[in-house]
C-alpha cells in the first residue's frame, strides 16, 4: 500500500537552521523535496574530481587480486584527490604532446631523418622548395618544360621537389607539409613520453589502496551538498525560516518528539489536492516485497494518489516470465544459478527470492506445456514427465492425440482470458476506490467492465473463429459506450449535468479508447508468439547438434546446445522485459487510469559517517 503522508511545517529562528538541519538529517524521516530549485552546491567541483579519479581507478582494478584497502584521515584524502587529479591531467597532456608527435613522425618518415628547419633556412636564404607526391602516370603527364627534382621517398608514390615554382593543383601533385623537429627526435619524444606514461600508470595502481577510501569521500561530499540544497530550500521571513516537507503518518509520533526537544514550531496537515509534490513510500506487504528490485531497475514510481499494483504486478509478471520463457529446463536453469547465489551470499536476498518464484512458475508453465529443452526426446523418454501435461496446451499435442491447431487455439484463448481478467481487474479496483468516495464515475468503470468482456468475445471470434451472437456483442459494446459518455466525466463536486457536458465532448477520445479496449486484449497473445518462438528456436538448435553428438564431433555438438540455448535464454529475458513488463505498465495500468509519475520518498538522512 501507499503510505499516508502529512504535510510538515517547521519553524525556527534563523541562527538555529543548522542545528535544526542536522537533528532532522539524523532522525531521517522527512522528505524535503527541493526538485524544483536549481542547485549545484559548493562541493559540484569536489564531486566531479573525486568521481573521475574513481572511475579511472575502478578500471585499473584487478578483481582476481584486489588491493588492500588503507584508511585516509579527512585531510589526506582531499590531498590524495587533488595529487591524483594532478596525474590524470599530467596523463591527457602526456597523450595529447605523444598523439601529436606521433602524427608528425607519420608524415615524416617517408621522406627519411632530416631537419624541416633547414627548409626554412633556404626560404629565409631565397631558396624556397615545394614538395609534392604524384602518381607515376601523373608525373609522366607534366609539362616537359617543367622543372622538377626526384626526392627519395618511400612510399607507393614518386615524391618531386619544385624550386621557387608550385604545381597547378590539376597536375594531380598533393603538396607536402612538414612539422617541426626531426624524425629521430620525434621518435626520441614519443619513446619519453610513453615511459612517463607507464610512470603514471604505476602510480596510479599504487593508489588502488585507497579507492574505498575516495568512495566514501565522495558519499560525504554527497550528503553535504544535500544539506546545503536542503538549506538552500529554507524560506527566511525576518528572524525565522520554515521548511516544508512530507513525513509518512507512522512517522509522526517520532518526528514530534524531536521536535519538542528541540523546541521546533511545527505544523502537520493533511495532503490536499493542490499539493502536486508529494512523495510515494510504498509499503509492501509480506511476501510481495520481492517484486521491489523490477521497479528499482524499471525505475518507476506510481503518483501518491495512484494505485499500489504491486502485489497484481508480481502475480501476473510470475505468469507472464513464465509463458515467455516457457521452458521447464531454462526453469531449472535460473533455479540453480538462484541456489548458487543463495548459498554464495549465505543469505537470500529480494531478487534471490524474486528469481526462486520465477523459476518455480517456469518450470510448472513447462511441465504442464512438456517443454524440457525443446525437446520431444526427453519428453519421450520420461513417462513422469509426460502425466505432468496438459495435452490441451502442450508443445507437443501429436504425443497426446490431439491436433496441433487445436492446442495452439486453446492457448491463445488462455492468453485472451488473462488479458479479460487482468483489464477487467483493474475497472473492479476502479470501482471499489470511487466507491468509498462515492464518485458517480464509477457507473463508467462498471460499463468497461462490461464492454471488456463483450470485446472479449469479439477477439475470439476474430481470432480462433469462435462462434458468437455478434449483434448482441456489439450492442453491449454500444451501451456501454453511451454509458461511459454520460458517467466517464462525472466526479465529486461536478453537476450531473455538467458531467454530461464533460463526457459528451470527450466523444472522440472515449471512441479511440474503446478501440485501445479491444487491441489491449488482443495484446496479451504476445505470450503465446514469443513462447512458441522460444520453442522454435531451442528445437532449431537441437536439430543442428543432433548429428554431431557423437564421435569426435561430440564436443562441436555440445557448443552448439550451449551456445544456442544461451541465446534463446538471453532473448526470453529480453522478450520478458518488453513484452511482461509492457502488458503491466501499459495495458493494466492504462486501464486503471495510472501515469506513472511519481516521486520516490527519499527522506533527509545521514547516508554515511563523516
Amino acid at each position: 500500500m501507499i503510505a499516508e503522508m502529512k504535510k510538515t511545517y517547521i519553524v525556527v529562528q534563523r541562527s538555529k537552521t543548522k542545528a535544526m538541519l542536522k537533528n532532522l538529517r539524523k532522525a531521517g524521516v522527512l522528505h524535503v523535496s527541493t526538485a524544483s530549485k536549481a542547485f549545484d552546491g559548493s562541493y559540484k567541483q569536489e564531486i566531479e574530481d573525486v568521481e573521475k579519479v574513481i572511475s579511472v581507478l575502478q578500471e585499473l582494478v584487478d578483481k582476481k587480486k584486489p588491493a588492500a584497502q588503507k584508511t585516509l584521515s579527512r585531510r589526506e584524502v582531499v590531498e590524495t584527490t587533488a595529487y591524483l587529479i594532478s596525474l590524470l591531467n599530467k596523463q591527457n597532456e602526456l597523450i595529447q604532446k605523444r598523439d601529436r608527435d606521433s602524427l608528425s613522425a607519420a608524415t615524416l618518415l617517408p621522406w627519411g631523418d632530416f631537419d624541416p628547419e633547414e627548409l626554412a633556412w633556404l626560404k629565409r636564404e631565397g631558396i624556397e622548395l615545394f614538395f609534392y607526391t604524384i602518381d607515376k602516370k601523373d608525373l609522366a603527364k607534366l609539362d616537359e618544360e617543367q622543372v622538377y627534382y626526384e626526392v627519395s621517398y618511400r612510399g607507393p608514390m614518386k615524391a618531386i621537389a619544385t624550386i621557387g615554382e608550385q604545381l597547378d593543383p590539376s597536375t594531380g601533385a598533393v603538396p607536402a607539409t612538414f612539422a617541426k623537429g626531426r624524425l629521430s627526435d620525434l621518435q626520441r619524444s614519443i619513446d619519453q613520453t610513453g615511459k612517463e606514461l607507464v610512470r603514471i600508470d604505476e602510480k596510479l595502481k599504487a593508489s588502488l589502496v585507497h579507492l574505498d577510501a575516495l568512495k566514501h569521500y565522495r558519499s560525504v561530499l554527497e550528503m553535504r551538498t544535500r544539506f546545503e540544497e536542503v538549506e538552500a530550500s529554507l524560506v527566511d521571513d525576518e528572524e525565522l525560516s520554515y521548511l516544508v516537507g512530507y513525513l509518512p503518518t507512522k512517522e509522526e509520533e517520532q518526528f514530534t518528539r524531536l521536535a519538542k526537544k528541540n523546541g521546533w514550531a511545527y505544523l502537520l496537515e493533511d495532503v490536499s489536492e493542490d499539493d502536486e509534490d508529494v512523495p510515494t513510500l510504498i509499503e509492501y506487504r509480506k511476501g510481495v516485497g520481492i517484486i521491489k528490485p523490477v521497479f528499482d531497475i524499471l525505475g518507476t514510481v506510481p503518483g501518491y494518489r495512484e494505485h499500489d499494483i504491486s502485489t497484481w504486478f508480481l502475480l501476473f509478471f510470475t505468469l507472464f516470465f513464465a509463458m515467455i520463457i516457457g521452458d521447464a529446463g531454462y526453469g531449472l536453469i535460473f533455479l540453480l544459478i538462484a541456489g548458487a547465489i543463495h548459498i554464495s551470499m549465505k543469505k537470500a536476498n529480494t531478487l534471490v527470492m524474486l528469481v526462486y518464484v520465477l523459476s518455480i512458475a517456469t518450470i510448472v508453465w513447462g511441465s504442464l506445456t512438456g517443454t524440457w529443452f525443446g525437446s520431444i526426446e526427453i519428453l519421450q523418454s520420461i513417462p513422469f514427465l509426460q502425466k505432468l501435461v496438459i495435452p490441451q496446451i502442450s508443445n507437443y499435442p501429436e504425443l497426446f492425440g490431439i491436433e496441433a491447431v487445436t492446442a495452439q487455439n486453446t492457448v491463445m484463448k488462455f492468453t485472451f482470458i488473462i488479458g479479460t481478467v487482468q483489464l477487467s481487474l483493474a475497472c473492479i479496483i476502479n470501482v471499489v476506490r470511487k466507491a468509498r468516495i462515492k464518485d458517480l464515475s464509477l457507473v463508467a468503470d462498471i460499463s468497461w467492465l462490461i464492454a471488456l468482456l463483450a470485446l472479449y468475445y469479439i477477439v475470439l471470434l476474430l481470432v480462433i473463429g469462435a462462434q458468437v451472437n455478434i449483434k448482441a456483442l456489439f450492442a453491449t459494446v454500444g451501451v456501454a459506450f453511451v454509458t461511459i459518455l454520460l458517467f466517464g466525466a462525472q466526479g465529486p463536486g461536478v453537476s450531473f449535468i455538467d458531467g454530461i457536458k464533460g463526457g459528451l465532448a470527450g466523444f472522440f477520445t472515449t471512441f479511440l479508447d474503446t478501440i485501445s479496449a479491444f487491441s489491449n486484449i488482443m495484446s496479451y497473445i504476445r505470450l503465446f508468439a514469443v513462447g512458441m518462438a522460444s520453442v522454435a528456436i531451442a528445437q532449431s538448435f537441437n536439430a543442428m547438434a543432433s548429428g554431431m553428438l557423437k564421435g569426435f564431433a561430440l564436443p562441436a555438438g555440445i557448443l552448439v546446445l550451449v551456445i544456442g540455448h544461451g541465446l534463446n535464454l538471453v532473448m526470453g529475458l529480453l522478450s520478458v522485459v518488453v513484452h511482461g513488463v509492457r502488458l503491466n505498465l501499459l495495458e493494466f495500468s492504462g486501464q486503471l487510469g495510472m501515469e506513472w509519475t511519481g516521486i520516490q520518498y527519499q527522506p533527509f538522512a545521514e547516508t554515511v559517517e563523516e
